[in-house]
């Protein structure tokens, strides 16, 4: 399969995700936002810097995560935090290239409520 065509692929895994899904650089830029994360946010903030919508604790958090992730390869999440209101976990977790080289970051979400549709509802 052609880079391109598995591209298509990944990018509709993420697109499809109920969660808020937003990629970043090492420089914090926002390379990616899912439709559910512009849905969240009211805006694509694609092309922006991330820091820019954390306070200054938030920050400085992000950079020691970022710097926790060099120490090491194997280092690749971390649990940030519960949210009680959406009963979800909250992660951040390290991308890595084909060589474990560490290219950039998302929140990952993770939803501890049980889905209520039916078994295969619909078909």
């Amino acid at each position: 399969m052609k880079q391109e065509e598995l591209f298509t692929f990944f990018k509709s895994v993420l697109d499809q995700d109920k969660a808020a899904v937003v990629l970043c650089d090492l420089n914090h830029t926002i390379i990616y936002m899912n439709p559910f994360a512009i849905n969240r946010y009211h805006s694509d903030l694609t092309g922006k810097n991330l820091m820019e919508c954390h306070n200054p604790a938030s920050r400085q958090l992000i950079e020691k995560v970022i710097e926790w992730f060099k120490k090491s390869s194997d280092n690749n999440q971390i649990y940030e935090s519960y949210n009680d209101k959406e009963n979800k976990d909250v992660y951040m977790v390290a991308l890595r290239d084909e060589n474990k080289k560490l290219i950039g970051y998302y929140e990952k979400h993770e939803y501890r409520n049980r889905e209520k549709a039916s078994f295969y509802n619909g078909i």
